[in-house]
């Protein structure tokens, strides 16, 4: 007959399994008027998984979502009329790691970037230690919603 293992043995095994970290910064009422003060939205209804609103100051507000390392990050973009980054927030981050995506410096690198733009991790885009996959899949989420702007934005 195998051996038992009694329960007080395995309860750390089970007890060990990292659980996900979720931060709520910003909501998205908060976040349009940090990067659109004084400004009134309007949402449009796209068939999109972005949410899009246009901004009464001329401009566009997107929340979307990236993939971090296993979990869910919630991040908006602002853009000008042109098409150019105005800002970036993060509004929720998941994991327990690398959210050293909410520093000021390192989204300020996004302010007037355009479609143009390379938005590259370690050409345009700094990168942050520790924070590598979160950086890559912010950066390329901003990237993604540029592109959003010059094919379904633009002329609106």
């Amino acid at each position: 007959m195998p051996p038992r293992w009694p329960a007080f043995l395995a309860a750390p095994l089970v007890l060990s399994v990292p659980a996900a970290h979720a931060t709520a910064y910003l909501t998205v009422e908060q976040a349009q008027q940090a990067l659109f003060p004084g400004a009134s939205f309007s949402r449009l209804a796209l068939e999109r998984r972005e949410q899009v609103w246009r901004a009464s100051q001329g401009g566009w507000f997107i929340v979307d979502e990236v993939l971090g390392k296993h979990e869910l990050i919630t991040y908006a973009v602002a853009l000008d009329a042109q098409g150019r980054v105005r800002g970036v927030e993060i509004l929720e981050y998941r994991e327990s790691h690398g959210g050293q995506v909410r520093d000021v410096k390192w989204r300020a690198q996004f302010i007037g970037k355009s479609a143009a733009d390379p938005l590259q991790l370690d050409r345009d885009i700094r990168n942050i230690s520790g924070a590598t996959l979160s950086c890559r899949h912010v950066t390329d989420g901003v990237k993604r919603v540029l592109a959003l702007y010059e094919s379904d934005l633009r002329q609106r």
